[in-house]
């Protein structure tokens, strides 16, 4: 079954991204590729069950199971071995990202304090979006008794836009709360 959002991608964002910047082919409209959620736990090395945790808490997020990330060279200022568990991502495809995306802007964002919109300056230049989150609390799965330690964690929307003002409009059709 189809989410409400990407119902809304087929009837009115795809082809009001064709008409404003003239597409001639539905190839070439830029669509939602994946979303990508990254919790770095750094104090992993001295509590391994915060770890867990965090793995624990971003599946009741996302519905999906985490990978564990890995240092991939050791850093000496940090006590930092090749090969530690640093942190914690998931990637979300199709069904599960839009019904992700959906939730995010319709409850959980809103459910910040003092919030004002997302910032409109955080795409990369290839059409990608990074959203930082403070606390794992604006999620309405987690429960405030059972958290141990207030996490953030990065939102990435990849795109297949390719440019920034292609992703932006895009994401804004879908429903994204850019502050003006």
């Amino acid at each position: 079954m189809a989410s409400r959002l990407q119902e809304k991608y087929n009837k009115e964002v795809a082809p009001a991204l064709m008409e404003k910047f003239g597409y001639k082919n539905v190839m070439e409209i830029p669509k939602l590729d994946k979303i990508v959620l990254n919790m770095g736990v750094g104090d992993a090395r001295e509590n391994p069950k915060g770890l867990e945790k965090a793995v624990e808490e971003l599946e009741i997020i996302t519905g999906q199971k985490p990978v564990i990330t890995k240092a991939r060279k050791s850093v000496a200022n940090f006590k930092l071995r090749e090969g530690m568990p640093i942190g914690t991502k998931v990637t979300l495809r199709t069904d599960k990202m839009f019904y992700f995306m959906d939730k995010l802007v319709s409850v959980s964002l809103p459910r910040v304090r003092d919030f004002r919109g997302i910032n409109p300056n955080a795409f990369d230049g290839r059409g990608n979006y990074a959203l930082g989150i403070k606390e794992q609390l604006i999620f309405p799965e987690i429960e405030y008794d059972k958290v141990d330690k207030v996490r953030g964690m990065d939102i990435i929307f990849v795109t297949t836009a390719k440019s920034d003002e292609e992703a932006r409009e895009l994401l804004k059709l879908l429903g994204m709360p850019f502050s003006k």
